[in-house]
C-alpha cells in the first residue's frame, strides 16, 4: 500500500540511537572526539544520554542497560573524502565496504562505529 499522492513524509529533526551500556562511552567519544560533532545538550548525569548537532538534526545517543546490540545506519558528509578516509583510518575506525556495494563512481565508503552502527561517508552534495 503506497502513500496517498496528497501526503508527504520527511525526516524529523531527531535521530535516536539506543546503545548498549558497555559501548556507550566509546560511542559518545566517537562522535565527540573522532568525528568532532558539537554537543548541544547533555542532560544531568543520572540520565545517560547526550545530544549532538548532526547537520541540522539532533542526534541523541542513549545508553540502555540490558541491550545486546544497537542498529541504525547514518550518513556523514565531507568535502574531502580522501582526507576523511585517512583521518578515520588513523583513528582506528573500522571500514565496512563489504556490507553494501556502492554505485560505480560514487564518492563514499562505509564505516562502523564502536557500537557497530553503520555509516555511509560520502562527499557533500553526492
Amino acid at each position: 500500500m503506497g502513500t496517498p499522492s496528497n501526503m508527504k513524509f520527511t525526516g524529523g529533526p531527531n535521530i535516536a540511537m539506543k546503545i548498549p551500556s558497555d559501548v556507550w562511552k566509546a560511542t559518545v567519544a566517537f562522535y565527540r572526539d573522532i568525528i568532532g560533532l558539537k554537543v548541544i545538550k547533555q542532560p544531568p548525569t543520572n540520565q545517560p544520554s547526550i545530544c549532538f548537532d548532526f547537520g541540522g538534526c539532533r542526534l541523541w545517543v542513549d545508553k540502555v542497560d540490558g541491550l545486546s546490540r544497537a542498529e541504525v545506519w547514518l550518513e556523514l558528509n565531507t568535502d574531502d573524502i580522501r582526507g576523511a578516509a585517512n583521518h578515520l583510518g588513523s583513528a582506528g575506525v573500522v571500514r565496512r565496504d563489504e556490507i553494501e556495494k556502492l554505485p560505480e563512481g560514487f564518492e563514499g565508503f562505509w564505516i562502523q562505529n564502536p557500537a557497530s552502527i553503520i555509516h555511509l561517508v560520502t562527499k557533500k552534495g553526492s
